[in-house]
């Protein structure tokens, strides 16, 4: 398991998500700018129809029959933008979004395995996975040794000499 393969795949699966949420927000939106604009003008044919009404009781059939046809046209044209705005959204850009989601998803949970088989045969073999731990850390306390043994030879050579030149002075 790689924990910078883990960190990729997590970014790719945040991306997609929010690349989704943009798509589908952009849909809703859309869907309800054209639902209002669809209210407004049924509201437009309902004042179409109580005006026909009006004049239905002003005058008997001339303004009649005009208020009311152009109230159904109203309502005609509010049927058609509720039937748009009720349309699913694109479908290449949310299907291409969710097959990289999907990608990411799998990569993530073949991590999680490989993770799982490491732990499960470091619980049936510690040993092998303890020896490439030690090796670089025996490499590492080797080296410490090393300076630190070299740091007191220079420390003691250096006290000795200066207790020689002292004697030499004195």
């Amino acid at each position: 398991m790689n924990s910078e393969n883990v960190v990729k795949h997590l970014r790719l699966l945040w991306r997609t998500d929010r690349i989704i949420a943009d798509i589908r927000l952009r849909h809703l939106l859309m869907g309800l700018g054209l639902r209002a604009f669809a209210a407004l003008i049924a509201a437009f044919g309902l004042l179409m129809l109580e005006l026909s009404a009006y004049f239905a009781l002003v005058q008997i059939w001339s303004a009649i029959a005009a208020a009311a046809i152009l109230g159904a046209v109203n309502f005609a044209i509010a049927a058609v933008l509720f039937v748009i705005a009720g349309r699913a959204p694109s479908g290449r850009d949310i299907e291409l979004a969710n097959e990289i989601h999907g990608a990411s998803i799998e990569a993530l949970q073949l991590e999680a395995r490989a993770l799982q088989a490491q732990v499960s045969g470091a619980v049936h073999h510690p040993l092998s996975t303890i020896v490439p731990v030690l090796v670089p850390l025996i490499a590492i306390i080797v080296k410490s040794l090393r300076t630190t043994a070299k740091t007191a030879a220079k420390t003691s050579a250096k006290t000795s000499a200066a207790a020689n030149s002292a004697e030499a002075s004195s």
